[in-house]
């Protein structure tokens, strides 16, 4: 880091030496790193120019439909670029989902029906689908409300998916139609599953039951590895347009790719049935959507470098962290576990002051809607509740552990990090 850089640091955040020291030898550690994963952005970079031009996207794409949206040639080529990336039948990609939990839900609700049972294999979902699936409270709309059965194959010991255990429901339950297999961890102490592991789990699913559909929430996995789970068997999948795959330009979203039949269930879920993917204006969204899935696979590789840096550095000051800096990578998110509760909002409250949006802003824990707990979020983002862009959020609960993801730019990034690990070196001093 320049000399400049860390005198303009110390003036503005009042950064001691001893972050510094801890920046560069953590810069240091993780240097080789950085190198291996130029070769997984060309790689995906190269796969998106790819369906770019076998769809011929031009300047006729960037549309700008209204009303019912018919014969959107930007919003109809762009869910072919998408099923091109994704290796699938078709897609279905719209600023109309609200947020990955949508597009999920839709994908879930247009392929299961009362009497079926949905199965997820890879623990407690992410907090925000409890109500969804009807876990806490019988909402009305609830998968629970319309008679869709819920069953739960917990992580073994070594938190990896319990093949043998999900291979016995299977046998002994014909109810079971959808399994759902979480790629990142949620609010979970557990690493991000890799493609591979997915992969597996599939063959043998398949094996002992081809009639079942495969579910994979993707959010945060898009571009980290060359391969998607759909390029391994998943049936149907879902995420979001303000993670990795919106490249910080989307200014929302969602997306479902799959099986043709799987992907037009979730559309009628989305609209109406009849009508499906049919209609839905863009309202001028089109070019950003494009240029944003086009930023994507260099995009995410700068947030990985930003979560790889993030974990180093704190493991230096003797946190507890997943993945470790030298562990191999499967989404973009890092988990830091402070088992300090000062020390979780001290660090959500660095990211947020090294945020260009709202940095000035301090963020406090409160009841977001669809969580049980209090929840802090650091987002000072171009684009609201971007989490591919510099962010932390932790839920207030025992053992205080924060989630750091995105990163526009690593060397922006980098900077909120410096002034995270201050703040919680300065929790120490003050105690």
């Amino acid at each position: 880091m320049l000399e400049l850089t860390k005198d303009m640091l110390k003036k503005q955040f009042n950064i001691d030496e001893r972050s510094f020291e801890i920046y560069n030898q953590a810069m240091s550690d993780v240097k080789n790193q950085f190198e291996q994963l130029e070769a997984i952005r060309e790689y995906n970079q190269l796969k998106v120019l790819n369906a770019f031009q076998k769809e011929k996207i031009s300047d006729t794409h960037f549309t700008n439909s209204t009303g019912y949206g018919y014969d959107d040639i930007g919003r109809d080529a762009f869910d072919r670029v998408y099923a091109r990336i994704f290796n699938t039948e078709s897609a279905i990609v719209r600023p109309h989902f609200v947020n990955g939990t949508h597009a999920i839900g839709a994908a879930l609700y247009g392929v299961l029906a009362p009497g079926d049972t949905m199965m997820t294999i890879t623990g407690t979902p992410y907090d925000t689908l409890h109500n969804v699936i009807g876990l806490n409270r019988d909402h009305n709309g609830t998968l629970k409300y319309y008679g869709i059965n819920y069953k739960q194959v917990d992580l073994n010991n070594d938190n990896k998916i319990d093949i043998e255990k999900v291979l016995e429901e299977l046998k002994n339950d014909t109810s079971i139609k959808l399994i759902h297999i979480q790629r990142s961890p949620g609010y979970s102490w557990r690493s991000a599953f890799s493609v591979k592991e997915i992969g597996k789990a599939i063959e043998k699913i398949k094996s002992l039951r081809e009639d079942v559909i495969i579910f994979i929430d993707n959010c945060y996995g898009e571009f980290v590895d060359v391969i998607e789970p759909t390029d391994v068997g998943a049936d149907l999948m879902a995420g979001s347009l303000i993670k990795n795959i919106g490249g910080g330009l989307s200014p929302a979203g969602g997306y479902v790719v799959g099986k043709k039949e799987y992907v037009e269930g979730a559309s009628f879920r989305l609209t109406i049935p009849g009508i499906g993917g049919e209609c839905g204006a863009t309202f001028g969204l089109m070019r950003q959507f494009y240029q944003g899935l086009f930023m994507a696979p260099h995009v995410t590789i700068e947030a990985l470098k930003t979560s790889i840096l993030c974990a180093r550095m704190m493991e230096l000051i003797g946190a507890e962290v997943l993945p470790s800096s030298t562990d191999a990578r499967n989404d973009i998110i890092q988990a830091i576990k402070f088992n300090d509760k000062d020390k979780v909002i001290a660090f959500c409250k660095g990211i947020q002051k090294g945020s260009p949006i709202d940095s000035f802003v301090e963020c406090e824990p409160w009841p977001m809607p669809g969580y049980d707990d209090d929840v802090i979020m650091a987002a000072g983002a171009f684009i609201q509740g971007a989490s591919v862009e510099l962010s932390a959020d932790a839920p207030i609960r025992e053992p205080y552990i924060a989630y750091m993801q995105g990163g526009l730019t690593f060397n922006s990034a980098k900077i909120g990090l410096v002034i995270a690990l201050s703040n919680v070196l300065n929790v120490d001093k003050t105690k």
